[in-house]
């Protein structure tokens, strides 16, 4: 009797502790709920990983305005510079306030492999919402190499690798994870030169380095004036800004597509349909035919894509780098 009294007074409070449970986890999901319904219902708050004039700045801020059209509030630019893109991730997820967002970059694909010691994991800690942006990333070598194809500069490389010295933007950069791909999968031994204040540009234009993956822009005028020779680019097809170099897919190097890119992640928690709202703005900003042309006079691509269509690009950017790094065997503190 005793027994059952006592299993009929835990089952009691079992039910009273879920129904409680419950009710709080409701209650909890209030604010949350009115927060998707109203999106926005105050400022949208950019977080940038870098400082105010750099190119992740400038591309946000060139279609802040017109999200702010659309979405009927004021869209603000937060630069939190340092430490990879930590600070800005920390800060944004900091935040429950479902209108802040982090300006992604390359980094959010090799931070948790990159830094053991993270104290959070962007895979699982934020969620995307959209790819702004893809800028094309070429293999650019000093002129003066007896290399004018691909090919040509992988066969230099392999006799002898003082020819397969490359600059980076510093360890751990998407400039040099891109350029270990490229020497692993060309099967020959490189070596990296890492400016943090200084431009590589210079060094490789003099020939005190020997090649480069980097965007277009930074060389054309210096590719135009004889002083460095672009092989490849990346893309499907070739970029206006260089029609004569060919991509790596052309060449046959189909699995090998280098970009830089910027997006749009959120923290895991913000609503749904805030998501959607801001992916479905940002994919009208992008077909604007303002963003567009801005895109295409740097050497990029607007893109505009769904969540998922972003979420299956990081995928595929993290299995390759991943891959790289461990090979690489490089962690950073």
């Amino acid at each position: 009797m005793l027994t059952d009294l006592t299993s009929k007074k835990a089952n009691r409070n079992q039910f009273d502790r879920r129904t409680a449970l419950t009710a709080i986890a409701c209650i909890s999901a209030f604010p949350m709920l009115a927060q998707a319904q109203n999106f926005p219902s105050k400022a949208i708050r950019l977080v940038v990983p870098a400082p105010a004039g750099s190119g992740p700045d400038i591309d946000i801020r060139q279609i802040s305005n017109n999200l702010s059209a659309l979405l009927g509030q004021p869209v603000l630019v937060e630069n939190r510079p340092g430490a990879g893109g930590r600070l800005a991730i920390d800060a944004v997820l900091k935040s429950t306030d479902g209108h802040t967002f982090y300006v992604g970059t390359p980094g959010v694909t090799t931070m948790a492999t990159l830094y053991p010691r993270l104290g959070f994991d962007p895979r699982r800690d934020l969620v995307p919402v959209s790819l702004v942006s893809v800028t094309n990333f070429t293999l650019t070598i000093n002129a003066q190499l007896p290399a004018m194809r691909v090919a040509e500069y992988i066969k230099l490389a392999q006799s002898d690798n003082k020819f397969a010295n490359f600059g980076t933007f510093g360890s751990g950069s998407i400039n040099h994870l891109r350029a270990a791909q490229f020497a692993q999968m060309s099967g020959f031994q490189a070596h990296y030169i890492h400016y943090s204040t200084s431009s590589p540009f210079t060094d490789l234009a003099s020939g005190q380095i020997s090649a480069m993956f980097c965007a277009m822009l930074p060389v054309a005028a210096q590719v135009k004036a004889g002083r460095l020779r672009t092989l490849a680019t990346s893309g499907k097809t070739r970029h206006p800004m260089m029609p004569e170099v060919p991509t790596f897919r052309e060449l046959g190097l189909t699995d090998f597509d280098p970009q830089v890119w910027i997006g749009l992640l959120a923290p895991i928690q913000t609503p749904t349909e805030a998501v959607k709202k801001m992916s479905s703005a940002m994919a009208q900003v992008a077909r604007m035919a303002e963003t567009i042309s801005q895109r295409q006079a740097v050497g990029s691509e607007s893109v505009g894509s769904t969540p998922q269509e972003f979420e299956a690009y990081l995928e595929m950017e993290r299995f390759q780098l991943t891959a790289t790094i461990q090979k690489l065997g490089l962690t950073l503190e």
